[in-house]
This record gives structure tokens, C-alpha cells and sequence, in this order.
């Protein structure tokens, strides 16, 4: 488990009456929210038709008990038995599978044999390494490994799998504004790259989206540096109006230091072994996943006058997403370390859901969450559905009310904010940068020979960086809070040449 200390200062008792009875109160106004309907779905169709690969000894008898309800196909790894069954069976030694609930492919061969192939509605895989690999699986696919009780586990949910489906489309994307490529250069692949489900591919210049694959953990919009992929399901706007509620609710009823904790339904287990243990400042805010916000809800959860963010991983989740998360943190505490802010603002708890000692290694995190300084006046402005102009509301908002004022603040590598470093002497005005930049953060001179750059619009892609034929650009990594940041700086330019005669 991983925690970050607070400075543990004693609470006295009469605050910590306030405490109780403020958390009761903003809990009670976000239990009053209505639930969100998805506004757009993905229905998947099964018809029962299921796939069991496996030994004969582990595979045979779950696809006998599969096969009294559902039409089944079995795929041994060894050699059948020659018993006859009312089901096709089938000696494979290599099988590929893909594909989700209703439209899984599967294609298989054994020696000496032609090629088999087959569509399945659902899979039940026992083989001793999974078929498929990735840490999110599909829907309707099966892999429950060695352990008895889960494989009959695992065949209690496919009977159940029969009939028309539908989950939230948990996404949106704009391409216009996507950082991943232009005419052939690669730059950003975070979405890509951190998708535990591989339900996002590099496509051309943009990447696509399997919504059938897509499992709604959201990574994908908190690590994309301009929105061009964005959480859908609750939409951002209404989770910052339930956070907005939540902390205002708990500071008007007297409470004093309120911690934001944010889990998913695996967190909601371990705090449910807590009980009263749960200190009254820890607001806690349920999410579809933990990885489905970033920097700039909790700037803006921050701006709102929380004490702290915290975080609670269960192991359940990919491990590039505890990565992110955390890098994530490391960012925004710099920031707020670099405007005067005390801290740390940030708390990364993680505790294993088959530990039996989860009950007390959380509840001695959360005695420790962040105590963090939080701007004099919370914040007034509502999260938008554009990740850049949330992030700006709530910068300003905590730069105005800052201890400190600095101008720039370097952040780390990979921070979606900065500068460029030009060399001049190299740059050739040949203006290829301008072409690419997804945001508009550089721009041509409008019909004079100049390169201008407004920093504000800056991701740091790096992809004027890899297209600029002189190896003339550096990304510069910080955070500007200087009033030019908002404008077109030029950068580079040349004189004209002035024609003496005609």
C-alpha cells in the first residue's frame, strides 16, 4: 500500500462534531442527484452459441452442463475421449480468438488437419494461458483459470448471457482536434497506449474507438492532453456539479478540511469493511472506474475548497492506470506547490482486495488523508464539457487566490502544458509546424514571414517537434500563468524583401 502522510494534526472534538454532522449533511445532498441515463448505447445480441477450449477433463464436463441449456462447441487441447456427445468436439492444438459478446471468432487447427473456424456468441476458456490477454476482458468471455469454484462460477454467467444487451457508449471523440498523427507523423498514443481493453488502435493520422470492446474506465479521456477523447457516461459537467454540491454542502453545515475520496465499486467493498471507521472529513464519490478523472476535475474538486484528492485502488486495476494516476498527481502538486499552496493536496491508496488486513491499512490511510491548503474563496464556475477550458477556469481560479503568484512554474515531462524552445538560427520558416499543431497553438503570420505561438493553447504533443524538418523545436514542459500566455507571441520572422523596382 502506498499512502502519503499528512501532518496528522490533532482535530478538536467539537470540530469533529461539526465534521459528522456536515458529512451527513453533503452526503444527503448527493444522494438527492437523479441518476444519469445514458445518452447513447451499445447493444450486443446472444444467442447462446458458446465456445468451451480446454483439456478434456477440465473442459468436458462444464460443456455437459453448458450444453442441458445452450447449443455448445468444445475445442480440446489433448485428444478426445471418443465418447459420443450431442455436441461437436473438436481436437485443436493452436486456436486464435477475438472479439466480444455475440461476435466472437475463434479459428483453430490440429495436426494434419485443415483449418477450423467459427462464430460464438460466448466463450469459456480453460486453457493454461488465456486466449485472450488483455486485463480488461469482453463482455460474454470467460476465463475463471485453475480454481474450481470459479469455473462453475464462470458457467452461471454465460446461462445467464442469452437475449439483447445494451451498456453506455462511455466515450465521445473529436478528431479534429486529436494529437495522435498528422500526414503520417506520429506523436500522442495515450489513449492508445493506457486502453486495458485494446478497444483503441492507431488509425491513419486518428485513432478508433471498438465501442464493443470499450469497458467504460474512462482512462483514455484523463490521459488525452487536448479532449479530443472524453468520458461520456456521467458526462464531466455533471460530475462537477455533484462535487461542486457535495463540498459546498460540507463546508456550509461548519465541516472543515473535506477530503474527496473517489473509488469505484471494488473501493465501495473495502469501505464497507470499515464501517464507522470512515473519518467524518472523507466525502466519498463513487465512480464507474477510478481512472475515469484527472487533473482537472481535482484541480477544479480543489478550486471548489476540498482539502484533498483521494484515491483508492483496489489491485483490480491495470497497472498502467495506477501509473497514470499517479503521474497525473505529480503534475497537479507541483502546480499547487508552485503557487504557495501547502500540501500535499494528493493521496494514492492502495490496498489488495484479498489482503484479510484491508480494513486496517485503509482505515489508517484515510486517519492520514491530505490536510492541503485551499484557496480563500471556493470557486464559483461549473466543469465544462471541454477538458482545456475546465482546466483554465480552475487554474485561474487557484492562481487568483494563491499564496504565490509565480509566473511560470516548470512542471515534469509529459505535463500537457508548456512552452517551445525555437532555435532561430535553424528554423526556415518553412511553417510545416503550423500545419500539424492540433490546438492552434502555432500559428503563421497571417501573409508576413513570422511564427507566433500562443502558449495557452499548448499540449505538448510534440508533434511540430517530430515534423519540423530542422530539428528546430524543444518542448518546454511548465506552467504559465504570464498574460502573453494568452496571446500569439512571435517567435521567429524574417524581413521581407522590398522590391526597388519593377
Amino acid at each position: 500500500m502506498t499512502i502519503r502522510l499528512s501532518d496528522g494534526m490533532p482535530v478538536a472534538p467539537v470540530q469533529q462534531q461539526h465534521d459528522a454532522l456536515a458529512r451527513r449533511a453533503a452526503l444527503q445532498v448527493l444522494h438527492a442527484f437523479p441518476d444519469v441515463e445514458p445518452v447513447a448505447t451499445v447493444e450486443y445480441r446472444s444467442t447462446g452459441r458458446t465456445l468451451v477450449v480446454g483439456a478434456a477433463r477440465d473442459a468436458l464436463p462444464l460443456a455437459e452442463r453448458l450444453a442441458m441449456v445452450l447449443p455448445v462447441t468444445v475445442l480440446l487441447l489433448d485428444e478426445p475421449d471418443g465418447v459420443a456427445r450431442l455436441f461437436p468436439v473438436h481436437a485443436a492444438r493452436t486456436v486464435a480468438l477475438a472479439g466480444w459478446l455475440g461476435a466472437f471468432e475463434a479459428r483453430w487447427q490440429a495436426s494434419g488437419q485443415p483449418v477450423g473456424e467459427g462464430r460464438f456468441d460466448l466463450v469459456l476458456d480453460l486453457c493454461p494461458v488465456r486466449l485472450i490477454d488483455s486485463h480488461q476482458r469482453p463482455h460474454g468471455y470467460q476465463a475463471p483459470g485453475a480454481d474450481g469454484e470459479a469455473r462453475l462460477a464462470a458457467v452461471e454467467t454465460l446461462l445467464e448471457m442469452v437475449g439483447d444487451f445494451e451498456k453506455p457508449t462511455y466515450f465521445s471523440y473529436k478528431e479534429r482536434i486529436c494529437a495522435h498523427g498528422r500526414n503520417g507523423i506520429k506523436a500522442c498514443s495515450a489513449c492508445v497506449d493506457i486502453c486495458s481493453a485494446r478497444a483503441i488502435v492507431s488509425a491513419g493520422d486518428k485513432v478508433r474507438v471498438n465501442p464493443y470492446l470499450c469497458a467504460g474506465c474512462g482512462a483514455c479521456g484523463t490521459v488525452c492532453p487536448t479532449g479530443a477523447m472524453r468520458y461520456a457516461y456521467p458526462p464531466v459537467p455533471v460530475t462537477g456539479k455533484q462535487i461542486q454540491a457535495l463540498l459546498h454542502a460540507y463546508t456550509d453545515a461548519g465541516g472543515a478540511q473535506p477530503v474527496l475520496l473517489l473509488h469505484d465499486a471494488s473501493g465501495q467493498a473495502a469501505l464497507d469493511g470499515l464501517g464507522d471507521a470512515i473519518p467524518d472529513r472523507v466525502l466519498t464519490y463513487p465512480l464507474h472506474h477510478v481512472a475515469s478523472t484527472g487533473i482537472d476535475v481535482w484541480l477544479a474538486a480543489l478550486a471548489y475548497g476540498a482539502a484533498g484528492i483521494s484515491i483508492l485502488c483496489t489491485g483490480d486495476e491495470a497497472p498502467q492506470y495506477v501509473e497514470a494516476l499517479s503521474h497525473q498527481m505529480q503534475i497537479a502538486q507541483t502546480v499547487l506547490d508552485g503557487l504557495g499552496y501547502a500540501g500535499p493536496h494528493f493521496q494514492l491508496i492502495r490496498v489488495d482486495a484479498a489482503n484479510g488486513d484491508t480494513a486496517q491499512e485503509l482505515a489508517l490511510a484515510l486517519r492520514h488523508a491530505p490536510r492541503g491548503d485551499a484557496p480563500s474563496a471556493p470557486a464559483l464556475f461549473h466543469l465544462s464539457p471541454e477538458k482545456r477550458t475546465t482546466l483554465a477556469y480552475a487554474l485561474d481560479h487557484l492562481h487568483r487566490h494563491a499564496p504565490l503568484q509565480p509566473q511560470h512554474i516548470g512542471l515534469p515531462a509529459g505535463a500537457p502544458f508548456g512552452a517551445l524552445a525555437l532555435d532561430r538560427k535553424a528554423c526556415s520558416l518553412c511553417m510545416s509546424c503550423v500545419g500539424v499543431c492540433p490546438s492552434a497553438a502555432l500559428q503563421d503570420g497571417q501573409g508576413t514571414p513570422q511564427l507566433r505561438f500562443i502558449e495557452k493553447n499548448c499540449v505538448q504533443c510534440g508533434l511540430c517537434a517530430n515534423t519540423c524538418p530542422e530539428n528546430a523545436i524543444m518542448l518546454a514542459p511548465r506552467m504559465s500563468f504570464a498574460p502573453e500566455r494568452m496571446q500569439a507571441v512571435v517567435i521567429n520572422e524574417s524581413q521581407p524583401f522590398h522590391c526597388i523596382r519593377c
